[in-house]
């Protein structure tokens, strides 16, 4: 931590300037995307210029909101930001998110970080902030202005939290127990945003089927109907389910309207029955099988996408074998490989039954390559075909197909439409074109 003739110096070089200039820098999943959306509300709000485009010489206040969910996050979240304090040691560093709520007393130990804030703190970071730099905050008005940070889609919490405690996961432990967001709040948000001209917005949370079971009278099915009739967003997204989540009343909402985007992340994670069990995962994997092929039947042009996670404790080598069997024997397009990643507090933490390192590594390779031609067969599906391609970035040069693709632009012609219809024409050195 740095100390108080720190925290001088930084409220000197900022008492010259109407606002400050701060950076939202975010890891992980879809969930912090929306938190860091709302922190960057909450400082714009305030008067405050926000960004997320590593503006290295303009950022005077720097914000991480971490992920957790491996040793590799925690590594990246550390580097990052060294790297600002080394490259704008002037910067006043911020961590907040999954890391600094499962790690905050180790974290304040790092030099480079001046102030942790918890998920559990988060809604009050503009306050914190305030305080830290021994400024009064006033009450601010949350203005209806939208400012998007680093995308063109927005992503829109609907719960968080989770129940399960799946004996891998520290998920649990850094988002404490599931808690839906009032429907009324939601459609207020998406109506916000469809207002700041964004195309697309992604129904986020950690466990997004079980949505509502402390509210009353609502669920994922009704939210998602009152969503498609309570707005008039043009692209809405969701962002994982749960395999056992899905079912055809729900698929039947997808089948009747296009403004559903037809992409289903379901996590795998293992195709072992042995090894779901002691993950404590609530489906085998047959059920993975038919709910894949349920909505391929249902909804022939979805993408289906998942992840795997590779050499969980006591996963032995027909383990492996039959996670291969289940992802041939499912429709996917697309597979994210996760080795396996130690998480204190976890039950999986204190099994005498670890795969070595070595293992890990070569089972993930293996999977990779699985995953390499499972994405090139399905990219190449779509050549010939049209489809949505909503647009990102100033000069729209990548876009994202309403499956879920990332596609580029190799014509010189700009898409005058945030959103347009476009015939994938390749694939070149892993990327469909138009």
């Amino acid at each position: 931590m740095y100390n108080h003739n720190h925290i001088v110096n930084f409220v000197q070089h900022i008492k010259c300037m109407k606002k400050l200039n701060i950076e939202i820098e975010t890891h992980g999943c879809k969930l912090n995307f929306a938190d860091s959306q709302s922190i960057a509300k909450k400082f714009y709000s305030a008067g405050h210029n926000v960004f997320s485009d590593n503006k290295a010489g303009l950022r005077d206040i720097y914000i991480l909101n971490s992920c957790t969910v491996t040793h590799v996050a925690d590594s990246k979240a550390r580097q990052s930001i060294r790297k600002v304090k080394r490259n704008n040691p002037k910067a006043l560093t911020i961590m907040t998110g999954c890391y600094a709520e499962r790690d905050k007393e180790k974290i304040k130990e790092i030099n480079e970080v001046d102030l942790v804030i918890t998920n559990q703190e988060k809604k009050d970071i503009l306050k914190k902030v305030y305080d830290y730099l021994n400024e009064d905050l006033s009450e601010i008005p949350e203005l209806d202005t939208y400012p998007l940070i680093g995308r063109s889609r927005a992503s829109i919490k609907i719960q968080e939290g989770c129940n399960q405690v799946c004996s891998y996961c520290i998920i649990p432990f850094v988002r404490g127990r599931e808690k839906s967001i009032d429907p009324n709040e939601i459609i207020n948000k998406i109506n916000n945003a469809s207002r700041n001209n964004i195309k697309e917005v992604v129904l986020t949370g950690t466990q997004l089927g079980n949505y509502g079971f402390d509210l009353k009278n609502i669920d994922l099915k009704k939210l998602i109907r009152l969503v498609l009739n309570e707005t008039s967003i043009e692209r809405i997204r969701v962002s994982s389910l749960q395999p056992k989540e899905i079912d055809n009343e729900l698929l039947g909402i997808w089948k009747s309207n296009s403004r559903l985007c037809p992409h289903f992340h379901l996590p795998l994670q293992s195709g072992s029955d042995e090894i779901l069990k002691k993950m404590r995962r609530r489906y085998s994997s047959v059920d993975f099988i038919n709910i894949t092929s349920m909505i391929r039947k249902h909804l022939p042009q979805a993408s289906i996408t998942t992840d795997v996670i590779v050499g969980f404790p006591s996963e032995k080598e027909k383990d492996f074998e039959n996670t291969i069997q289940t992802i041939n024997n499912s429709y996917l397009n697309n597979l994210h490989v996760f080795p396996y990643s130690v998480r204190p507090k976890t039950s999986a933490y204190y099994s005498n039954e670890h795969n070595s390192p070595e293992i890990i590594k070569n089972r993930s390779g293996q999977l990779n390559k699985l995953s390499k031609i499972m994405t090139a067969k399905s990219m190449e599906n779509i050549i010939g075909k049209e489809r949505s391609i909503l647009w990102e970035g100033k000069d729209r040069n990548s876009g994202l197909t309403e499956d879920y693709y990332r596609v580029v632009r190799n014509i010189a012609k700009y898409p005058s439409e945030v959103i347009s219809r476009q015939k994938i024409k390749g694939l070149e050195k892993d990327k469909l074109y138009i």
